[in-house]
């Protein structure tokens, strides 16, 4: 019976939601934005993890590089594939290059037909930067003609940058670990996925909490639109018999009516994002719209919670206000707001995080349900502090212009609607500071700085093929936007012929160019050195005993190569090892030109350090569009002062793409409220332009009631971020330091969305500004 009592009142609640005329419809209306932005990034959400597992899926099915010490011989069903991949503008070009050994060679996945010599098959992201203005470089690179477009279940992304082009004599670099042999494409039998350290799923734990509760936020707030206007509804239903509790559960059923409607806008909002999805580029992060699958049982859930938690928000608004026939009494001094309560949350989350400091990556992994409990009542804790903080500092605000009395005034009136406004920015912010924080404070573990010296060389290009040493150094040395480059030749040398038991590096180059990696005293065209000290001091030392002979390029195995032999001289001179522009100090020998025996130059493989012009637009790319056309099997490396971790940066890019979507959630759900209560205070507006107020004044009132609880939140948020960010780093074991740019760029940030935001509502409050506003039916 009782059951039954709630069913009826809910639906006569929903009834009056669509059938109150057109005050009814704009509460609902505006209800239904609000919960359906909501809506649509929790279905956004819920659909990543599918999107990032088929991504990951059509990755591996297309994996070609097993790098096993097992050649495959040759066969009808083998297939020759290099390795071409490249960078253009930043942007990672995946690059193949194949030669089909049989008609029953494997086709890479996505690719209808082998592409002859000459040709190629592109990514359709690819295709159309070649044909556009601003690939007119890039096609420099490429001498290929597209024959066709790579499909879907080749790529990992519709905006990917990827080809396949034929090509052939790829089998004369089999042993340079560039080509390989193959008879099937996907993962290799013995290949295990690399597992994340805790402290990276401690990351991707937070990260999913930090953009999820602000979108809950919003969802509790949206569904109390119109409170003023639905509370003289309520009075009307008392009036005409119903009691108490009946009409708060009418007014639940009008906040159900609202979230039901944001369900099938969220719905829609999905849809439109979703398919908008191969448009959309994040940090180089694109997805297929079909990839963008929700899992069901989420689904499901999100369409059982939001309709709830409309409802239950609802009831426990009203929990504290009388229903009588003539009006609703929230009394005319509310009471004051306690503390004690409220401050349980952020210490309940305190006690579930506080016994795993210290764990991590060497000390055990942390448990999933109380990171997630703790961070989420620590942020729970802003929605419930800053409705009492506001409250605290409006109450002792008096004296100012006419504007601020009027904006202090009404948060005095009615704090806690102010409060709700601010919430979901709050919760937002303080989370992303923390978030800051943590990532700011791990980042040295997966971020190494490497031994580059940048002031010698900012790129390094290797050759696989036996291009003249000269040549490739006149070659690069021309390029636009090359200062200097330095061209070695390198290779190895080994006491036998076959299967070496000992082997020692070599390098050749002009004096100029071996200066680049020893120290010598004197140098001539001729000469030979040996590097002395170090590891291999001692067997340069015996290696260069005149009269013995030494084998370039010596073979392994099964492996082709290029093995010539040197007789030793009397004369090999000495030298000091030196660091090379990327840090690395070599041993071996060293040979000059003229030195180098002519049957040995087949065995070594071009190398040369590149110093640039940074002022020269696209420097970069024309040096590897050099070494393109020099060796299409070149590979062109920049040298940073740092490397990140390729477990690290993904992470780092979901939490950019995340935030994005919900900035953009803010924004949008903080201009639908403002909408909404510039709607409610229509009549009062144009009462005080009538009477003869100032448009400026009025203006400048609703600016200041935005930015007082804006100001305290943010501020709120803060302390809340950095205690939160303190918390978790020394969770992972780190010191606790604080990142002030960071802290103050986010709060910054969070203060620019509420300035948009408060820009936006000016049009429509000016047009709200009019005495005729004061008519009515």
């Amino acid at each position: 019976m009782k059951s039954r009592q709630w069913v009826r009142d809910l639906a006569m609640g929903v009834r009056f939601a669509f059938a109150g005329g057109r005050e009814g419809w704009t509460r609902a209306l505006l209800t239904a934005v609000g919960v359906g932005l909501g809506v649509a990034l929790l279905l956004i959400t819920t659909a990543i993890p599918n999107a990032l597992s088929a991504r990951d899926k059509r990755s591996s099915d297309r994996d070609d590089f097993t790098y096993s010490a097992k050649r495959l011989p040759k066969a009808d069903d083998t297939l020759l594939i290099a390795n071409a991949d490249t960078t253009f503008r930043s942007k990672d070009i995946r690059g193949r290059l194949v030669e089909p050994e049989g008609v029953k060679a494997p086709l890479p996945p996505g690719v209808a037909k082998f592409p002859a010599k000459g040709e190629m098959v592109a990514s359709p992201a690819l295709k159309k930067l070649l044909e556009s203005d601003s690939g007119k470089l890039l096609r420099e690179r490429y001498p290929y003609r597209i024959v066709a477009t790579i499909d879907k279940p080749g790529l990992i992304g519709p905006a990917e940058l990827a080809f396949y082009a034929g090509t052939t004599g790829l089998e004369n670099h089999l042993s340079n670990g560039y080509v390989e042999r193959i008879d099937y494409f996907g993962p290799s039998p013995n290949h295990t996925p690399d597992k994340l350290d805790p402290v990276l799923i401690l990351l991707i734990m937070i990260i999913f909490v930090v953009l999820l509760l602000p979108v809950g936020v919003f969802i509790a707030a949206a569904v109390r639109f119109g409170g003023e206007r639905r509370d003289r509804r309520l009075a009307a239903l008392r009036l005409v018999g119903a009691d108490g509790r009946m009409a708060r559960r009418i007014a639940g059923g009008e906040a159900l009516a609202g979230a039901l409607l944001g369900l099938v806008l969220g719905t829609l909002f999905f849809l439109a994002a979703r398919q908008s999805a191969s448009v959309l580029v994040v940090r180089n992060v694109s997805v297929f719209p079909s990839d963008l699958n929700p899992s069901p049982a989420l689904v499901a859930l999100v369409a059982v919670a939001v309709p709830a938690a409309a409802v239950l928000v609802t009831l426990f608004a009203l929990r504290g206000v009388v229903i009588e026939p003539l009006g609703v009494v929230r009394t005319a001094k509310p009471p004051r707001r306690r503390l004690w309560w409220r401050l349980l949350l952020p210490l309940g989350g305190l006690a579930l995080l506080y016994p795993m400091m210290g764990q991590g990556n060497d000390n055990g992994s942390f448990n999933e349900w109380m990171v997630i409990g703790g961070t989420v009542l620590l942020l729970i804790g802003v929605t419930a502090l800053l409705p009492w903080v506001v409250e605290a500092v409006v109450a002792r605000l008096n004296s100012g212009s006419v504007s601020w009395q009027l904006a202090v005034r009404r948060l005095q009136l009615s704090s806690g609607t102010a409060a709700r406004m601010v919430n979901g920015i709050a919760v937002a912010v303080a989370g992303a500071i923390a978030l800051q924080m943590l990532f700011a404070g791990v980042e040295h573990d997966y971020t190494k700085s490497t031994d580059n010296d940048l002031n010698r060389a900012q790129m390094q290009v290797s050759l696989r093929s036996d291009v003249p040493l000269a040549e490739v150094g006149g070659a690069l040395s021309g390029t636009k936007g090359v200062r200097h480059a330095s061209a070695l030749s390198l290779g190895s040398v080994g006491e036998k012929a076959k299967n070496p038991d000992n082997s020692l590096e070599v390098a050749v180059g002009s004096c100029a160019e071996l200066r680049e990696v020893a120290r010598l005293a004197s140098c001539r065209d001729g000469d030979v050195f040996r590097i002395t000290g170090g590891e291999y001091g001692d067997k340069a030392k015996e290696f260069t005993t005149p009269g013995r002979t030494v084998y370039f390029d010596p073979r392994y195995d099964d492996q082709p190569s290029h093995t010539a032999s040197w007789k030793v001289t009397p004369g090999v001179l000495t030298a000091e090892g030196r660091e090379d522009p990327t840090g690395y100090e070599r041993g071996g020998l060293l040979f000059t030109p003229g030195a180098l025996p002519a049957s040995a130059q087949a065995g070594l493989s071009p190398m040369v350090y590149v110093s640039l012009n940074q002022s020269v637009p696209d420097a970069r790319d024309y040096v590897r569009n050099t070494a393109a056309r020099l060796d299409p099997l070149s590979e062109t490396f920049d040298l940073a002062s740092s490397e990140t971790s390729l477990q690290f940066k993904p992470i780092r890019n979901g939490l950019f793409v995340g935030a994005t979507c919900v900035l953009v959630l803010i924004g949008a759900s903080l201009l639908v409220s403002q909408l909404e209560q510039l709607r409610e205070r229509k009549k009062l507006l144009s009462s005080l332009v009538a009477f003869g107020t100032r448009r400026r004044t009025l203006s400048l009132s609703v600016l200041w009631q935005t930015a007082i609880p804006i100001a305290l939140g943010l501020l709120l948020a803060s302390v809340v971020g950095l205690t939160l960010g303190a918390v978790l780093l020394r969770m992972t074991g780190e010191s606790v330091t604080i990142d002030w740019a960071s802290v103050l760029s986010m709060t910054g940030i969070g203060a620019g969305v509420v300035l948009a935001v408060t820009l936006l509502s000016l049009p429509p409050l000016l047009r709200l500004m009019r005495p005729d506003g004061l008519r009515t039916e």
